[in-house]
């Protein structure tokens, strides 16, 4: 680790810091129905779209309605990109002559970018026309990360409101997400990529002549447009199959800077906008204090394990005293860098990557499967890392109120039976999906084909691909083969659990809050907004993810860390 380093990790996390108040007060006025700066120019656009769906914003939705209009959307979404990637050839806007896409990989890619995970088991610039790219796979990158903080606004509702029988509406508040908040980021965003060089057209590949003689096509097209809200909306799915890590995506160290930041930038705010809406903005501080202690701890321990390099290469006379272990990474970029890029698209729910998970040493990739594992919650997806986050403060208040003899309370919400059943189902979702379609995989035929590293760094590829597919990550460990019928179908399986099977039971929790009266403290109240309760939520979540995942991660990670102790190589 080199002093160059930290600095670079600290200047990220100054200026994600300062941003949380400015970008937390503007989602608030946003979804409370105040005026923005923007409103004289959207307010008129966002009335038009009302009158033509036939939407009253006036009308509010109960739990059930908002989660309907939320699952019938989605579906939607899934039917309309698998008919564009299965009718790509005969439509506009395709120079490349890209023909159909298989129905097994249509369905998967259909379903992974509706649930906001990208996972990709194509390569894009091969296999998706200009028309998927932008109507297809951009517009969900807009419509699935609304999707999400929607659902993140409606469960602060049922904390902050009173007695109430709603919480919004689905449709008001998934249009206001895209018109105020991610279209106006997104279009400043694709102007300075543009600067910066990535390629942003419309016209066929170019043929260029190498100075061996050879020919070489190189892929371009609307990659910048598609890039900024890839990063903003934690999405993830690259233009091209080398992700991040083409310079087309990602040409310079400035470019770098700003795609990591995007990634943070609204669900950090949103901790924010939490605090805000409950009329205590020190409790959004609390939220953002757990999360920032996971990170960083995140950060040193991938960090130091990259920068320290490994044994095996060691071995073989490699000096990493310098760079560490540059296996699957740029120069350009380096060990701190992609350590800190790779912490960052694991805690969100983003994916993107500058380096080669699959690359890292054994414990600098297994934090990467841990991030996704704990449900991303540190700061997470767009909306679904806050609500992922608060579902563990309802489990960390209840053991409190254990601890004590007396009903939690949070925010002056009793939090009762029915809120923990919830809660607990909804935080099992993911394990149960993770582990169980591990456990298919490795125990047949059709999973084990897809693994290229035997012994237990092929076991960690199955099992950080049903991670990413569950937690709506979508990175991978890039030695698994994932382009079967197989693994097609059951990580798309995997993606609908992770994303909607967890929704559900939230949206009840938030439901059920709501319509619950104020509880004003007492002296028995649990304070929730200091550094107590901060040590006590990290606690709680780090507890229950070590307890649920630590076998596995004994049987990939953490067994091949042994092994390259003892000079063995898997």
């Amino acid at each position: 680790m080199t002093l160059n380093g930290w600095i670079q990790i600290a200047l990220y996390c100054a200026i994600v810091v300062l941003l949380v108040r400015p970008i937390g007060g503007y989602m608030t006025r946003v979804f409370e129905g105040e005026r923005t700066f923007l409103s004289p120019i959207l307010r008129p656009v966002e009335r038009v779209f009302y009158a033509a769906a036939g939407v009253r914003e006036d009308r509010e939705q109960h739990w059930t309605g908002y989660a309907f209009g939320m699952l019938i959307f989605s579906l939607a979404g899934v039917l309309v990109l698998y008919a564009l990637q299965r009718f790509q050839d005969i439509l506009p806007l395709n120079p490349q002559g890209m023909t159909p896409v298989e129905p097994g990989l249509a369905f998967n890619t259909a379903v992974s970018f509706v649930t906001n995970t990208n996972w990709q088991s194509y390569g894009g610039e091969t296999t998706m026309s200009y028309l998927v790219q932008m109507a297809g796979l951009t517009v969900q990158n807009f419509i699935s990360a609304a999707v999400g903080i929607s659902l993140a606004i409606a469960l602060i509702r049922g904390f902050a409101r009173r007695s109430a029988q709603t919480i919004g509406n689905f449709w008001v508040d998934m249009l206001r997400c895209v018109l105020y908040i991610l279209l106006p980021i997104c279009i400043v965003a694709t102007v300075f990529f543009v600067w910066q060089g990535v390629p942003q057209t419309l016209g066929a590949y170019v043929d260029a002549t190498t100075l061996e003689g050879a020919k070489q096509t190189i892929a371009q097209g609307p990659v910048a447009s598609q890039l900024a809200i890839k990063m903003l909306g934690t999405n993830g799915g690259g233009f091209f199959n080398a992700n991040s890590a083409h310079p087309y995506e990602n040409p310079t160290a400035l470019s770098n800077l700003v795609q990591m930041v995007l990634i943070f930038v609204l669900g950090a705010g949103l901790t924010n906008t939490f605090g805000r809406m409950v009329k205590n903005e020190r409790q959004g501080w609390a939220i953002f204090a757990a999360m920032g202690v996971i990170f960083l701890v995140g950060v040193f321990i991938t960090y130091s394990q990259e920068a320290g390099g490994t044994h095996l290469l060691a071995s073989l006379g490699v000096d990493q005293s310098v760079l560490g272990n540059m296996e699957g990474k740029e120069i350009r970029f380096g060990s701190a860098l992609s350590s800190l890029f790779a912490v960052i698209t694991t805690s969100a729910s983003c994916g993107a990557i500058i380096a080669w998970h699959d690359s890292f040493t054994p414990l600098g990739g297994m934090i990467p499967m841990i991030n996704m594992m704990l449900g991303e919650i540190v700061i997470g997806g767009v909306g679904s890392g806050l609500y992922g986050m608060l579902l563990f403060v309802v489990e960390a208040v209840f053991v409190a109120g254990l601890m004590v003899g007396r009903t939690p309370e949070y925010v002056g919400k009793k939090i009762e039976a029915k809120e923990v059943k919830m809660t607990m189902l909804a935080l099992f979702i993911l394990p149960l999906s993770m582990l169980g379609f591990t456990a298919l995989a490795v125990s047949t035929q059709a999973g084990l084909a897809g693994i290229l590293n035997p012994g237990p760094h092929g076991f960690s590829e199955i099992l950080y691909a049903y991670t990413s597919g569950a937690a709506n990550n979508g990175s991978a460990f890039a030695g698994l083969t994932a382009n079967t019928p197989f693994y097609n179908l059951t990580l798309a399986v995997d993606m609908l659990i992770g994303r909607f099977l967890m929704i559900v039971p939230m949206l009840a929790v938030a439901g059920s809050l709501a319509a619950k009266k104020s509880v004003p403290p007492s002296l028995g109240t649990f304070p929730t907004h200091g550094a107590l309760f901060v040590f006590l939520l990290v606690g709680v979540i780090l507890i229950v993810g070590g307890l649920t995942f630590f076998p596995a991660l004994a049987l990939g990670p953490i067994v091949e860390h042994l092994a390259l102790l003892a000079g063995t190589a898997f």
